[in-house]
């Protein structure tokens, strides 16, 4: 029964696609950084408008809610996240994007959807557009939420901050997806834990600064920072056992100006990922503990600052709620479309909704690579050289990862709106 009323909603998904590809490079060649989503928001609300949505804009400062209600039935929340990165694109494509945009630290920066996005936010506006011209194959309401900064790990808690709990009905199920490589259009997710916790920490460390000739006047942070990250790589090989998972990775390590000044300062930016709870706090206080005895081990004027730049929860997938996304995308798909796969060390702000919203929530995989390409390169066991999400050559490939998408999207919301 759910394939067929899904078949109805994507009956005329192939009359809708010439529309969504040109929707798809325009966003594309039009990214936005965090919370400066204006133009693709305003995409998103016309688009939802156009096609019956009742629209709230501007929630979470630049998040878009739709709703349409079509009957008794479940309510069936859908997102996407809008928002870009400041990556200057190197795909070559015609509808690459040159755009450039002003940071939050007041530089201008490259910006470009180099994490699938704008995939994800066409996606949407095509499953919202099909739902609303097909309203006899499904009862309920449908929720559309366009997101903003889920690259800051801002954007799902800002939009819960406005009221979002308040505002708008209280979804039976909440249902995401993300385009990753793989082979163009295989669906791919688990029950359980499917993202890592990430943690984002900035680290100020504090010296003495004097002229390089004369070391014996400073507290050279330069030395303590690399002490430091040097020590910061044993807590996943000395501290967490074989049988867990952890990354510490130290992405930057800024200090000084010039080769013979000792700067009075140092920063190390790092990024730590896991997969649980225990082991999260249990890396995050090795991370303090280490800090703070490096300094004191450098006889350091004062305690280092530790910042949090941006924190992601675990994103886990309720196990009925899946199980029922998995049973239909088995009857709508090819077999051989359609896999369970492993935890990634990717982390979302998705899983934000559903656990606090008291709310079943399931998210998965729709592969974007093209299918020959990616079967080149795992026969030459080269598939980790093909550009992964947020390498400035990431480019899905539009077709069939944009029709998959959408027909992924509103199978999976059939097996709730159909029942």
């Amino acid at each position: 029964m759910t394939k067929q009323q899904s078949e109805k909603v994507l009956s005329s998904l192939d009359r809708l696609l010439p529309e969504l590809e040109p929707l798809y490079k325009d966003i594309h060649a039009h990214p936005e950084l965090s919370m400066q989503e204006v133009r693709t928001a305003k995409l998103a609300a016309d688009h939802l408008r156009a096609a019956g949505y009742d629209v709230t804009a501007e929630v979470g400062k630049t998040g878009v809610v739709g709703l349409l209600r079509n009957g008794e039935g479940p309510t069936l929340m859908l997102r996407a996240d809008m928002d870009a990165l400041p990556v200057k694109e190197a795909t070559g494509l015609p509808y690459a994007s040159s755009a450039t945009a002003t940071d939050r630290e007041g530089k201008t920066v490259s910006v470009m959807h180099a994490c699938g996005h704008d995939m994800h936010v066409t996606w949407l506006i095509g499953a919202a557009t099909l739902f609303a011209r097909n309203r006899d194959a499904w009862h309920g309401t449908l929720m559309p939420v366009f997101q903003p900064a889920e690259e800051t790990g801002e954007g799902a808690q800002a939009m819960i901050d406005d009221a979002l709990f308040s505002r708008f009905p209280k979804p039976d199920a909440i249902l995401g997806q993300h385009v990753m490589v793989g082979p163009s259009g295989l669906l791919s997710s688990r029950p359980g834990v499917i993202t890592s916790a990430g943690d984002s920490l900035q680290i100020r460390m504090f010296g003495r600064g004097a002229h390089g000739s004369m070391p014996q006047a400073s507290i050279d942070p330069v030395v303590m920072a690399a002490a430091t990250v040097l020590r910061l790589q044993t807590i996943v090989s000395r501290e967490i056992a074989a049988t867990d998972s952890a990354v510490v990775t130290v992405g930057s390590l800024q200090a000084g100006t010039k080769e013979n000044v000792i700067p009075d300062e140092a920063i190390i930016k790092l990024n730590v990922r896991t997969f649980d709870e225990a082991v999260r706090s249990r890396v995050l206080a090795a991370i303090e503990r280490i800090v703070n005895a490096e300094a004191q081990a450098s006889g350091a004027p004062r305690k280092p600052e530790i910042t949090v730049l941006d924190r992601y929860a675990l994103v886990q997938n309720d196990a009925a709620a899946t199980k029922r996304v998995g049973e239909a995308f088995k009857e709508y798909f090819p077999a051989d479309r359609v896999q369970e796969t492993q935890p990634t060390t990717a982390s979302e702000d998705f899983g934000c909704f559903g656990s606090e919203w008291h709310a079943p929530s399931v998210f998965w995989f729709v592969g974007g690579t093209d299918p020959e390409v990616y079967s080149k390169a795992k026969a030459a066991g080269k598939v980790g050289d093909i550009p992964t999400n947020h390498n400035p050559r990431f480019a899905p490939v539009i077709q069939p990862t944009l029709k998959a998408g959408v027909e992924a999207i509103v199978v999976a919301a059939q097996a709730w709106l159909s029942a």
